[in-house]
């Protein structure tokens, strides 16, 4: 099997704290090739940043969750932007709408994507999207920005949603839930959706794939990810690997290629 890219971790959460340094080293030898850290703020986008620095197959995406932008001010943004100048910072995001949990009020969150989507093209970097419970807000923001470049995280939507996302640039972002027995809509998506257009994704420490679901999520673990898109698709395990890479290594420009190059 072709080494897997995990496009959406959070290595830099309390979960690892115990072993967090043994799991990063060990993934080359468990099958992954490369990690994306995700920032949800400007202390764990530092932290992806640094775990970036510290490992050579990490990357780091610097953002705002929606969970923390009622902490945010004008007076953060530049040492976000800052941070995205950074050699391996190779993505803005997470941003995006939670309309699930509210940690943050809904009016706050709909001014700081709104607002997130108007720097991101300055940037020039791709955005992980977050969108849950607020697929059609989500979906008309963006749609009313110039973003058109990026992977919506977690994809929650059906299979319509995902075809008017590929049709305005975004690929779909496909992790352990794939894997649960009642996702049917899920499946449907991933069906529905080329290969070309899929990357895969943990999000660990959360979501984990069966037969792991309830536990610590690792990078690892995607491999029954790929499985079950193969199964869905009726290709191999190998074919889903290689091709998603591809489509991470392109999105994101890593693995020595031009965001390496251009930021030195």
């Amino acid at each position: 099997m072709n080494g897997i890219i995990d496009t959406h971790a959070h290595y830099d959460n309390e979960r690892y704290n115990d072993d967090r340094n043994d799991v990063i080293r060990a993934l080359p030898q468990n099958g992954v090739e490369m990690i994306i850290n995700v920032g949800c703020d400007i202390k764990t986008s530092k932290a992806s940043v640094k775990l970036a620095d510290a490992f050579p197959h990490v990357y780091a995406s610097v953002g705002f969750h929606p969970h923390y932008v009622k902490n945010l001010t004008e007076k953060n943004l530049p040492e976000i932007l800052t941070l995205c100048e950074h050699k391996k910072a190779v993505a803005f995001g997470e941003i995006g709408l939670d309309f699930f949990h509210n940690f943050s009020p809904q009016e706050t969150q709909r001014y700081w994507f709104k607002r997130l989507l108007e720097i991101l093209p300055a940037l020039e970097l791709p955005a992980i999207i977050h969108s849950r419970d607020a697929n059609n807000e989500v979906f008309a923001a963006i749609e009313n920005s110039a973003v058109r470049n990026g992977v919506i995280h977690a994809f929650s939507g059906d299979a319509d949603l995902a075809r008017a996302y590929l049709e305005m640039g975004f690929h779909i972002g496909i992790g352990g839930v794939v894997t649960f027995k009642k996702a049917d809509s899920l499946k449907e998506v991933v069906a529905a959706v080329p290969l070309d257009k899929i990357l895969l994704e943990t999000d660990c420490p959360y979501l984990a794939p069966e037969p792991f679901r309830g536990k610590r999520n690792e990078s690892a673990y995607l491999s029954y990810v790929a499985k079950k898109i193969a199964k869905i698709k009726g290709v191999s395990v190998e074919d889903v690997c290689a091709q998603t890479n591809i489509n991470a290594k392109k999105l994101f420009k890593m693995g020595g290629t031009s965001n390496d190059q251009e930021k030195n």
